[in-house]
């Protein structure tokens, strides 16, 4: 693959990556320097793998203060930076020093996986944030309602700068709208294929929190970030592909939503390994104040059409072309997730329903609370953890997940969420407010 010239108006090079913390971090090396970069390296701590998102060390940590592992840029993800000049960036993968692939390193993990299938996967995560007036407790930019018009007017000129920073990134703009909080938004990108989806999404973060800083705001991508306040989800939408062919679609099915058996194993995987799961897309504190009952983030292990309390969403596709649009939509994710664990661990748990054919059950119809006890129970719907323990304590006896990711990436993430989980004091809001914000 050619590798991209850099522009010579560019001076500088963001060099990121993401570790088990799920907090985006890097480097700053000069552009004539980062082809060298690229061959070489950049020395990195391998005990950075051992950070929690409370920006300290685990205090059991996996990785300790001896050693280090080498960040080397992916030159094919270049991208000059539209709000910072002289600036560009490029997504990192991490290497050991044999110049392989570092065993503990979310990144290239996800890329091999991805590489190693017999079909591709196209994926989009739909990122919800807040923005907010800069201070020590800082509010919402306006008190708007779920679409309000004025909501779009008041956060015009940020949103349009942020869009057009996106699309200058080689990113498709869809579609934007305030969402249910106030000061809350949403902007949607299109689908790409493989991990560009989730370099994509790190993109997204960093473009959302430069823009809002270049206006003198504050932005935070928290799931439950006041008291009281509707909940930000990161939603993953992902359809598989063959030659050409959306394998999730299939024209014979009399039902409008037209799915195919390929994707109803791929839903069976993914809810039966849902409470493990969760642990890697939903792994905060915070993630557990929103997956809870008539959140219309979901909090049980079932699927629907269009059905918003499910965990997994069978959208309606587009009347014009079904095929391209036919995907299903995991909704227990958001922005405190490691993007690249989290498209791992989906399409891992989804591909294993393939293979041993899993069947999901009927699509629920209602709000899985409004079923009986015993009908949940017949149909093998089953309540996600209600905490970030609960869901490490699932995410460690998987043997499935153990494998998928070996055994340096596993078990460093479960000790950095057995850790951070450890940290909990109890009081969620305060706690996260002083402890995790900055992170996210």
């Amino acid at each position: 693959m050619s590798q991209p010239d850099i522009p010579g108006d560019v001076d500088f090079v963001r060099m990121f990556y993401v570790g088990n913390d799920g907090v985006v971090r890097g480097y700053i090396v000069p552009a004539d320097r980062i082809k060298s970069v690229a061959e070489n390296g950049m020395n990195l701590a391998n005990a950075m793998q051992s950070f929690m998102s409370l920006d300290d060390l685990s205090p059991t940590s996996y990785y300790g203060p001896d050693g280090a592992v080498r960040l080397m840029p992916d030159m094919s993800t270049f991208k000059s930076l539209p709000y910072e000049p002289r600036t560009g960036s490029v997504m990192c993968n991490i290497e050991n020093h044999e110049q392989e692939p570092w065993s503990a390193d979310p990144r290239s993990t996800a890329q091999t996986f991805l590489a190693e299938l017999d079909v591709n996967v196209n994926a989009a995560f739909e990122s919800e944030f807040y923005l907010l007036e800069q201070g020590d407790d800082p509010d919402p930019i306006d008190d708007s309602v779920c679409f309000d018009p004025a909501g779009m007017q008041h956060a015009s000129n940020v949103v349009y700068e942020i869009v057009d920073a996106l699309e200058a990134q080689g990113m498709d703009f869809v579609t934007y709208y305030p969402e249910y909080g106030p000061g809350q938004q949403e902007v949607v990108v299109s689908h790409d294929e493989g991990i560009t989806a989730a370099d994509n999404l790190i993109r997204l973060k960093n473009t959302v929190k430069g823009v809002a800083i270049n206006n003198e705001l504050d932005t935070t991508f928290l799931p439950i970030p006041f008291e009281g306040a509707a909940g930000s989800g990161c939603h993953i939408h992902l359809s598989l592909w063959d030659d050409g062919e959306n394998l999730f679609h299939d024209p014979q099915e009399d039902e409008p939503y037209q799915i195919s058996r390929t994707a109803r194993h791929f839903i069976g995987g993914i809810l039966e390994h849902a409470p493990a799961l969760v642990a890697l897309t939903a792994p905060s504190v915070s993630s557990y104040r929103r997956l809870r009952p008539h959140m219309w983030a979901s909090s049980h292990t079932c699927w629907g059409f269009d059905n918003r309390e499910a965990l997994v969403r069978v959208p309606f596709a587009e009347h014009s072309d079904p095929e391209d649009t036919t995907r299903i939509e995991f909704k227990a994710g958001d922005n405190t997730a490691n993007p690249y664990l989290a498209l791992l661990g989906v399409v891992a748990a989804g591909m294993d329903g393939i293979d041993r054919e899993l069947d999901p059950g009927k699509p629920v119809k209602t709000d899985p609370m409004e079923l009986s006890e015993s009908e949940r129970e017949n149909r093998d719907i089953t309540r996600l953890p209600k905490t970030l323990g609960e869901a490490v304590n699932e995410l460690e006896s998987s043997t499935f997940f153990a494998e998928v990711f070996g055994e340096d990436l596993f078990e460093s993430y479960v000790d950095v969420k057995q850790a951070q989980w450890n940290e909990f004091t109890g009081e969620t809001t305060e706690w996260e407010l002083t402890n995790l914000r900055r992170s996210f």
